[in-house]
Formats: C-alpha cells, structure tokens, sequence
C-alpha cells in the first residue's frame, strides 16, 4: 500500500503558498485588526444583529478576487465550471495545509472563506439542477452575483430533518410555503434562501421533501433577528416564511426527493470540515510543543515534564490517526458515490472536530495565561471549531451513522 501523497501535490502546496506570501499576505498586513486581539470586534457589525461587518466581507471578497484571477478559488471544481477538477483527496490535503498555517486571510475557517474555495452549492447546483438553473447560477455564485444560504434546520427540528414542520403545497404552477427556518447561514447577503418543506409523506418519512431556491426578496420571507453564538460575527439568521410563492421552476432536484440534495451538501462539507479541523489542530500541537521547549520555568524547559510531553504525545497521535482516515475517506469519496462512504465521512469528521477542541485547549493550558488571552489564536480556534460537532450534522447523529452501518440496521 502506498501511503504518498500524488505527485502533483507537493509543487502545487509550494506554488499556493508562494502566491499566498506575494498576493495575500501583504493585504492581511494591511487590515491587521482583523486578526489580532481585534478580531471578533472588528469583524462584527455590533449595531447590526452582530452580522459581519462590510469592511470585513469586501476584504475578504477581494482576497477571493485574487485567489480566482490566479486559478486557485476554483481548484476543486469541474472543469466547465472554471476548475482544475481536483480530487476529495486533493481538497482534503489542501484544506489541512492551509489550516495548519494558522489564522489568516488565506483561509479564514470563520467565514468558510479561503483561497481554494468550498462550493458544496455549486456542486448541488450541478448535480440536481436543471440545465436552466446551472446556467443562471453556477458562474454567478462563482463571482458573488447569486448567493445561497441553506434552510433546513427548523425551530423545533435540527438532527431530526425528516420531521420538519414547514410545508409547501402546490397552488396552480406555484408552490405556497409556510414555515420557519433556524441557522439560516449568510442570509444577510444570500439572494436566494434553500428551503426544504415537506411536500408529501409523513412525519419522520425522508420521502416527501422538497428543496426550493428561495429568493430572499419574496414578500412573506423575513428574518426577524441572528443569533449571537460563541464566536462573532453572527451570520446565522432565523427565517419566517408566511405564504411565500415561489414558481415551480424554483425547486432544485426532484419533487419529494429534496433530501438527496442535502445529503450531497454535508458529505462535501463535512470531509473539507474535517480536514480544516485536522490542519488548526496541527497548528496548535506544533505551536504548544514549540512553546514548551523555548519556555524556561523553575530553570528547566517546559517540555521536560511528563504532564507537557504525555498530552502532547496522545495529541500528536491522535492526529496521525485522523490524518489517516481524512484521507481515506477522501479517497473513497472520490471513487464511491457518497452515501456509500457516508460511515467513512462521519468518522473522520467527529474525530477531526474533537481533536481540534482538545488540541486548542491543551496549547491554551500550556501557555498558561497567555494561552488564554486573545493576544493568542486559541481561543479563536476553540470557539471557532467548537460548533463543528453541532452543525453539519451533530456528533451524536455521525457516530448513530457508524453504528448503523456497522450492525446493519435502519435498512431494509
């Protein structure tokens, strides 16, 4: 078995951070308060329901422009779409890496926002759209014109999908929805709101729901307030929806069968996930190890005591270990339709997502009170990574997704 990496990802890592040191980081320079002790507060619109601040998004928009201009924001994409076709195993490397640099404006994972983009709704989009809506919204999303933000979770209903409460029933060649959306994330600019409504079937049935591309804009669409969460800013609306119309061509995929097109979402998302979880951990091992050995306490390193070296030591290997699975089940994903390596995926990403939590802890414990400051990243990184084992599917719902396919039940 040949555990290298393919030979074209060493010159291109070398390549884009080459363009990360000339293109990049010489804006970050520029914008520091963005990543410093600043941070949080410079980025929040605190006037504004603690959304992020415009001078925050448009520095960020233009990080995205260079990285396009340069042939890097597309790197996982088709071809037909501007990309260079990379591979899940690709992305998962390339996600790692850029994590593992640490906080900056190369890869901001607060934002989902790096220089070799996630597009998990341009991929849904070429999946199940029709060939109408590929052409009206792959290269719009591409550049900003077009944005979608993702309406599944409800009020009363997150891990628990197939019970939703918002409904949409035909009227004419229309749709009427009515319903209420939780976590609605970037609908602060999203011109276009996912909605999956029950159209069909019963409670707890994953058959009969149905994704419509939402405009924000449509009368009886509104968003009443955002959530303040753990780490700002806040871009993660709560959605009413009061008879809102929307035209037949407005569902993506098929009629009842609107969970698949969820599905694809979270296990694009998750394996990227797990491997941005994967890099920051990195980071913070290597940058609680190298702390050890520099900090002089009663005359002796840090590091020479058993209570430094043995957490480090499990953290360390837990890392190779998850760094294993990203890739295997990176690879498989790229040979196996996604269901199919679903119990792969979850793996790697409650793993990967755990780690980083422990990992920034411990390098927070190691450099004492320091650690603990926001002169430091870790508690960036912490509060930041934290919500991962909540969103894209709660821990407690990818480890059910493991034994599910290890007893063999939920299947016929």
């Amino acid at each position: 078995m040949d555990f290298a990496l393919p030979e074209h990802l060493p010159g291109l890592l070398a390549e884009m951070d080459a363009f990360i040191e000339t293109e990049i980081k010489p804006l970050e320079r520029e914008n520091m308060q963005y990543f410093d002790r600043r941070r949080e507060f410079a980025r929040t619109d605190l006037d504004n329901g603690g959304v992020p601040a415009r001078e925050w998004e448009d520095l960020l928009d233009e990080m995205r422009r260079r990285a396009d201009a340069a042939g890097w924001l597309r790197y996982g994409l088709p071809e037909e779409f501007g990309g260079r076709g990379g591979s899940n195993l690709d992305m998962a490397v390339i996600r790692e890496h850029l994590a593992h640099k640490g906080l900056g404006l190369h890869n901001d994972l607060q934002d989902e926002s790096s220089i070799v983009g996630n597009f998990p709704q341009v991929i849904m989009m070429s999946r199940f759209g029709t060939d109408a809506q590929k052409r009206e919204w792959v290269e719009a999303m591409l550049t900003g014109e077009r944005s979608m933000a993702f309406g599944l979770t409800e009020p009363n209903h997150g891990s628990d999908a197939t019970w939703m409460e918002t409904t949409a029933v035909r009227d004419g060649d229309d749709w009427v929805i009515n319903g209420a959306k939780r976590w609605n994330t970037g609908v602060h600019r999203a011109t276009h709101d996912l909605v999956f409504a029950r159209t069909s079937g019963q409670d707890g049935s994953a058959v009969g729901i149905t994704a419509f591309l939402v405009p924000t804009d449509t009368p009886g669409f509104t968003v009443p307030y955002y959530w303040w969460t753990f780490n700002m800013p806040s871009d993660h609306g709560e959605v009413e929806l009061k008879d809102v119309r929307v035209p037949a061509d407005a569902v993506l995929g098929e009629v009842d069968h609107g969970l698949e097109v969820g599905q694809t979402f979270l296990h694009e998302n998750r394996i990227r996930q797990a491997a941005s979880s994967l890099g920051a951990a990195q980071y913070c091992i290597d940058r609680a190890a190298q702390y050890a050995g520099d900090r002089i306490v009663f005359g002796k390193p840090l590091s020479v005591n058993q209570a430094v070296q043995w957490p480090l030591a499990e953290l360390q290997t837990e890392a190779q270990m998850v760094r294993l699975l990203v890739y295997y089940a990176a690879w498989h994903l790229d040979r196996d339709h996604h269901m199919e390596v679903s119990d792969k995926v979850s793996m790697a990403n409650y793993r990967a997502n755990r780690l980083v939590c422990e990992a920034a802890d411990r390098a927070m414990q190691i450099h004492g009170g320091v650690g603990y400051s926001r002169h430091e990243p870790f508690e960036h990184i912490y509060r930041h990574h934290r919500r991962y084992r909540i969103t894209e599917g709660a821990e407690e719902i990818q480890i059910r997704r493991v034994a599910q396919r290890m007893l063999k039940f939920g299947r016929k």
